[in-house]
């Protein structure tokens, strides 16, 4: 029996450490993607209000994505909505700071360290709930 606990702890640290391997990646591409991009300020519009999905036991919460406008230097105004949801409405006239596409401005990006903070913040969550795991496992009383 306790084999059988050993191998889903295996199964949700392998599970675990992929997802955030692929999240990491990906963050990390779209950074050197975008690192070379101009960045500007835009202003807030407005904004799209939608909720979160309530996956597990979690609640759904009321979530707000900005939406902004902006002018490149050849003067072509554009507009986008933001990536980054945030709990409070933004206020029209905010200022956000964005990363555009010089070749195609239409491709924009706020500028947010969230991302990387949340992910910072997983990583050793992971950790300590996973040895957490193996803990209760090696001491789990089986009869």
């Amino acid at each position: 029996m306790r084999a059988v606990l050993y191998a889903v702890w295996v199964l949700f640290v392998l599970a675990a450490a992929f997802s955030l391997v692929r999240v990491v990646r990906q963050r990390r591409r779209h950074e050197q993607r975008t690192a070379g991009w101009p960045r500007t300020t835009a202003v807030v519009t407005g904004s799209r209000a939608g909720w979160t999905s309530g996956v597990g036991s979690t609640t759904r919460n009321r979530r707000f994505w900005p939406t902004y406008r902006f002018t490149d230097p050849s003067g072509t105004t554009c507009t986008g909505e933001s990536q980054v949801s945030d709990v409070n409405a933004p206020e029209p006239g905010d200022v956000l700071e964005v990363a555009y596409d010089p070749r195609n401005p239409a491709e924009s990006f706020v500028v947010s360290s969230q991302e990387r903070t949340a992910i910072g913040c997983l990583i050793p969550f992971f950790v300590v709930f996973s040895a957490a795991l193996l803990w209760f496992v090696a001491h789990f009383p089986l009869p």
